[in-house]
């Protein structure tokens, strides 16, 4: 079971992070985000900002799919996200090993090149 502050200490972990001041969490590297907290919109009432679900960059609407249909205990989608390369992922539902898996590998998508490779031996 992970939780808001396995995501930041993972996040921070990650060269390049920096953390956006919000009403959860937010992170960014090169200026792009690749993991926040929900902003959930329920209609007729305001916005709650979801600490215990997790928005990932996941690059293409193939990896979108494929965790939505593989996994639909972690993940899910709403409508205002459709089109995006984005899931939600459900804190409780995952372990640290898998949210430092998903966190690394949404970072890697949106970090500078420079940031990504190894220097030559």
């Amino acid at each position: 079971m992970a939780d808001a502050d396995d995501v930041r200490r993972l996040a921070l972990s990650l060269p390049g992070v920096v953390e956006i001041d919000s009403d959860g969490f937010d992170f960014r590297v090169g200026g792009k985000g690749f993991v926040w907290s929900y902003p959930e919109r329920l209609p007729g009432k305001p916005r709650v900002i979801r600490t215990d679900v997790a928005v990932l960059f996941v690059g293409d609407e193939a990896e979108k799919q494929a965790l939505l249909l593989g996994e639909p205990d972690l993940f899910f989608t709403v409508p205002g996200y459709d089109g995006l390369p984005l899931v939600m992922l459900r804190l409780p539902a995952v372990d640290v090993d898998r949210l430092t898996e998903l966190v690394t590998d949404a970072w890697q998508m949106r970090a500078p090149a420079e940031l990504t490779t190894d220097p030559a031996p």
